[in-house]
């Protein structure tokens, strides 16, 4: 049996991924993603007399570095690519040939970009949003962005939140980034919900992941680019193309 809002009736927390579920930023990501791959790409061609072959902001994107922290979604490509390069460390300057620098040059990137255009959000998430306050469950933002709270203002959602874990959070507190569950469990517990008393709303890969390694109540896939298969093969428990459908659930 489902609640009107599609989750079973014991849970009382719901956990929400911030880009690509709550807002429009998994493009504005994707496309500072490219931009600095790419960038980097033809320098390492160029070195190297390889050929030049560009990131897909589809596939790559979905692979390497979507949900995961920043500088491990860099670690992930360039393993994938068999391409070697220092750790370096976080304070790296945009500018270093690290991993950690290239993950920061990225994040200049974004942050330009939001500045630029702003933030859009998914109209029927913030509608489900507000059902799930209304109904009197907790909510949290789960997100391994350290740009989390400049995003929700931008968005105009900051303060609809009972608690957040962003990427900030995570480091202070050392939990692992998604597929690890640390951060949903981290969130669960602010909110005062055991596991499976929390629903998980994901449209990462490595967030649904996430959501079925921790034990929770329920993991809604959330398919904005037509992998609704490939949500329910990393543990998806239903996926929808819009939170909104879930409104219409008994």
């Amino acid at each position: 049996m489902e609640t009107r809002l599609g989750v079973p009736p014991a849970v009382t927390a719901c956990l929400f991924d911030l880009d690509g579920v709550l807002t429009k930023t998994a493009k504005v990501h994707a496309k500072a993603w490219k931009t600095m791959f790419d960038a980097f790409l033809k320098d390492h061609a160029a070195k190297t007399g390889e050929p030049f072959q560009p990131f897909d902001d589809v596939n790559d994107y979905d692979l390497y570095v979507d949900g995961k922290p920043r500088h491990e979604g860099v670690r992930s490509f360039l393993e994938a690519r068999h391409i070697p390069l220092p750790e370096g460390s976080p304070d790296d300057p945009p500018e270093s040939e690290t991993i950690y620098g290239l993950g920061n040059r990225k994040d200049q990137i974004f942050l330009g970009l939001i500045h630029t255009h702003g933030v859009e959000v998914y109209d029927g998430s913030v509608r489900y949003l507000r059902a799930a306050r209304s109904a009197g469950l907790k909510v949290a933002v789960v997100t391994s962005s350290k740009n989390c709270t400049e995003v929700l203002r931008a968005a105009k959602l900051d303060g609809l939140f009972d608690a957040q874990v962003d990427g900030n959070v995570a480091e202070e507190k050392g939990l692992k980034g998604k597929p690890d569950p640390d951060t949903y469990l981290e969130a669960a517990r602010m909110l005062g919900a055991k596991p499976r008393q929390a629903a998980v709303f994901e449209d990462a890969l490595a967030g649904v992941e996430a959501g079925r390694a921790g034990g929770f109540g329920i993991v809604i896939g959330v398919d904005r680019v037509g992998q609704a298969e490939a949500l329910r093969q990393h543990g998806a428990d239903a996926v929808v193309t819009d939170l909104a459908e879930l409104m219409q659930a008994q």
